[in-house]
C-alpha cells in the first residue's frame, strides 16, 4: 500500500514539474516553451519600462518597475495574444554632473537618452527576429515618453516592407498620470493630495499594486518637496489605488487592440 502511494505521489509531482508554467512573462518559460507560445499564436509582446528612482521617504524606489511589471501581466492577461518582456529598469532620469532632476536624491539611476534608446530598439530587433509581430512599449515614467515614440517610429520606417511592428502606447501612462488623478477629483480628493509626484494617487498605486512598497510608519509625515514629493500621501489607500489600476488595465488594452488591429 505504502508503495504504491509513493508511486503515485512521483507520478503526480512528475506531471507537475513536466508541465510548463502558467506564465505571461517571457522569462519564465524555456526557449521552447517560448517557441511553441508564438507558434500558438502569442506573437504581441509588451516591454515595460520603468526606472529606478526616488519616489519620497515613503515609497521604494523600484515603484516603477514593480508597477509596470503588474501592470503589464495583468494587460497581458486580458489581451490573451501576448507575453511581458523583463522591465527595463534602467532609463534616463536626469544629469550627474551637475545632479538634476531626480538624480538629486540617493539611489536613482539614469542612462543617457541614446544608450536607452538603442537598448529598446535591440530589444525589439530581438523579439521581431524570434517571430513576435507587435512589440509594445508601455512606459511608467513620463520623461521618457518622447523617447519610445522616436524608437517605434524608427522601428517602423526600417520594417516597413514586414509584418512587425512597434507601438508606444501612450495610453498607458495618461490613464495613469491624468484620467486617474481626474477620476480621483471626482471623488472629492483636491489636486494638491493628489499630486505628481509620490503623492496620494501615485501612493495609492503601489498599495495596490505592492503594499510592501510603501513604507506605512512614514505615511504620517508632512509631505515635503525637499523630500521629493509633490502632493499628499498621508491619505493614500489600497482601495483609492485600485480605481487607478483596473482604469490603466482597460484603457491601454483598448488601446493595444486597436494598435495592433491588421
Amino acid at each position: 500500500m505504502k508503495v504504491a502511494l509513493l508511486a503515485l505521489l512521483i507520478l503526480v509531482a512528475t506531471n507537475v514539474l513536466a508541465q510548463p508554467a502558467k506564465s505571461v512573462f517571457l522569462d519564465e518559460f524555456t526557449w521552447t516553451e517560448l517557441r511553441d507560445q508564438v507558434a500558438a499564436g502569442k506573437t504581441t509582446i509588451i516591454v515595460p519600462i520603468g526606472g529606478t528612482e526616488q519616489s519620497g521617504p515613503h515609497m521604494a524606489l523600484g515603484k516603477h518597475n514593480v508597477r509596470a511589471k503588474v501592470l503589464s501581466g495583468k494587460i497581458a492577461s486580458e489581451l490573451g495574444n501576448a507575453l511581458v518582456a523583463p522591465v527595463v529598469a534602467y532609463v534616463p532620469e536626469g544629469a550627474i554632473a551637475p545632479p538634476s532632476q531626480h538624480m538629486r536624491f540617493p539611489g536613482t539611476i539614469t542612462v543617457p537618452d541614446d544608450a536607452f534608446e538603442k537598448t529598446l530598439e535591440s530589444a525589439a530587433r530581438s523579439f521581431r527576429l524570434h517571430g513576435f509581430r507587435d512589440i509594445v512599449f508601455l512606459g511608467d515614467h513620463g520623461g521618457y515618453q518622447k523617447n519610445l515614440v522616436a524608437v517605434a517610429n524608427r522601428l517602423n520606417r526600417e520594417w516597413v516592407k514586414t509584418a512587425a511592428r512597434a507601438h508606444a502606447i501612450r495610453e498607458y501612462y495618461d490613464a495613469a498620470d491624468t484620467a486617474y488623478a481626474e477620476g480621483l477629483k471626482r471623488l472629492g480628493i483636491s489636486a494638491e493630495a493628489i499630486g505628481t509626484h509620490a503623492g496620494l494617487a501615485d501612493t495609492s498605486l503601489a498599495l495596490a499594486i505592492d503594499p510592501s512598497l510603501v513604507r506605512g510608519d512614514r505615511l504620517a509625515d508632512p509631505p515635503s518637496a525637499r523630500d521629493g514629493v509633490n502632493g499628499d500621501p498621508r491619505k493614500a489607500s489600497a482601495e483609492l489605488g485600485r480605481i487607478g489600476v483596473d482604469l490603466v488595465v482597460a484603457s491601454t488594452v483598448e488601446a493595444i487592440r486597436k494598435a495592433t488591429r491588421r
